[in-house]
């Protein structure tokens, strides 16, 4: 796969992003596993922006993992400095599941009740309305009552 391009500038922007986010991926003295590229490819999904940290001591070893993590994950490379390594992927649109069934949740709505006298401030009061309530003129919670069936359908 290849590797995503950035512009200089678009690269700045993820190296200023990256700086204070801590390495969520280690790389062993095992080198590049399959189980790294896995953890790898889970921690870009979920982020985006990730840090990955190499504990190998040699530098051209480093920069052809940088390389591989790369081109197998189809990441931009963004920073290699010292033993950290810095990826970017823009992360995968989540789909919402859309449940058919189900109802409309409560509502807030604020309640406010004037004085008598007419200087004083009002009485506020926020008031949770489920679906088989409503709510009156007069700021009371009413519960709906159950629809009247016909005549006719009932003796059917």
């Amino acid at each position: 796969m290849p590797q995503i391009q950035l512009t200089p500038a678009e690269r700045k922007v993820y190296r200023a992003e990256a700086h204070h986010l801590d390495p969520v991926v280690m790389v062993g003295n095992d080198g590049l596993t399959a189980a790294v590229v896995k953890e790898a490819n889970s921690a870009l999904n979920a982020h985006g922006l990730i840090k990955i940290r190499v504990l190998g001591d040699d530098r051209a070893a480093r920069e052809d993992m940088f390389m591989q993590l790369a081109d197998q994950l189809n990441a931009a490379p963004i920073q290699h400095i010292g033993k950290l390594l810095v990826l970017w992927r823009p992360q995968p649109k989540k789909e919402k599941a859309v449940d058919e069934d189900r109802m409309p949740g409560p509502r807030e709505y604020k309640v406010l009740k004037f004085s008598k006298r007419g200087g004083q401030k009002p009485e506020v009061k926020h008031v949770k309305v489920l679906g088989n309530q409503r709510l009156t003129a007069g700021g009371i919670i009413k519960r709906a009552k159950p629809k009247q069936k016909s005549v006719k359908k009932r003796s059917v």
